[in-house]
């Protein structure tokens, strides 16, 4: 467990994004504001701090952007997870660079997949490997603000024990 004390080093808050009025923009805002919280948790922790648990459960920043890649892929590319658990725990030779990479190159690719479906009411992209129908565009839309919102305040705590440097 990382148990690491440094002075402590304050960001001012962001608020809340700007977006469209539409609801669409007003969900992809707010999801993409989330994206770029947990991804700015990343910045300037080096290896190791940055796959050091700093929790008993094992959960550090790294893997917590690695869990994040995943859930993108399934809920809006398509992609089966087979194995949630391992998503997030960074192999090894997994680089820091390279997570980092491919969560930005997967959030790029799911909102162009946002942006061609027209209704949010009709289903999304189907979740690999899941049967029946794919939920709503509006619902895989909501659960992925809760989802990445839930693990950014994870980041927040992670990165508090690393350095002490909080805000988003």
């Amino acid at each position: 467990m990382l148990h690491v004390h440094h002075p402590t080093k304050h960001r001012r808050d962001a608020g809340p994004p700007k977006t469209g009025a539409e609801e669409k923009d007003v969900l992809l805002g707010f999801l993409d504001y989330l994206r770029a919280s947990v991804i700015a948790k990343t910045d300037g922790v080096p290896e190791p701090q940055i796959r050091t648990p700093g929790v008993t459960s094992g959960t550090n920043l790294l893997g917590l952007v690695k869990h994040l890649t995943h859930v993108e892929r399934h809920w809006l590319l398509g992609h089966p997870v087979t194995d949630w658990e391992a998503s997030f725990r960074p192999e090894p030779d997994e680089s820091a660079d390279g997570i980092l990479l491919a969560y930005r190159e997967t959030t790029a690719r799911a909102n162009e997949a946002i942006a061609a479906c027209p209704d949010l009411a009709a289903a999304g992209p189907r979740p690999g490997g899941r049967p029946g129908p794919a939920p709503s565009l509006r619902w895989t839309l909501t659960h992925l603000i809760e989802e990445t919102g839930r693990h950014a305040g994870h980041a927040d705590i992670l990165r508090e024990l690393i350095d002490g440097a909080t805000g988003r």
